[in-house]
């Protein structure tokens, strides 16, 4: 599991940026992102992610209560499943955060086997 997913606090919205992000932008062009695009403050405690043209690559902007942070992983194999709009957002729990950062399909989550129910 990824360290972020794990630490996200109790209450934070995480918000899929939809649409492709040049991933040459730093704190400054993303947190414009926010507020332009989304209409929304990048310093309200909600983790916003961003996604590059090849789809392997994922920005996430957060503010800790103390400063803007900065993340971003990628994918040596594959691509992060992302929204199919090209404009707006969508917001995920701390679990599909989880999911999307280890390359796993958030959408439709597959369970390997069914709990057994006890008599």
């Amino acid at each position: 599991m990824s360290v972020m997913a794990a630490s996200v606090p109790s209450g934070t919205r995480v918000w899929l940026c939809a649409g492709v992000t040049d991933m040459r932008k730093g704190f400054t062009g993303l947190s414009a992102l926010v507020q332009n695009a989304l209409a929304s403050n990048p310093f309200c405690g909600h983790i916003f992610v961003f996604r590059g043209r090849r789809g392997d690559l994922l920005k996430l902007l957060w503010w800790d209560g103390t400063g803007l942070c900065l993340m971003a992983k990628r994918l040596e194999r594959g691509r992060f499943i992302w929204p199919h709009a090209q404009n707006g957002s969508v917001w995920l729990s701390a679990a599909q955060l989880s999911m999307l950062l280890e390359g796993i399909d958030w959408r439709h989550p597959v369970r390997t086997g069914t709990p057994l129910r006890e008599m």
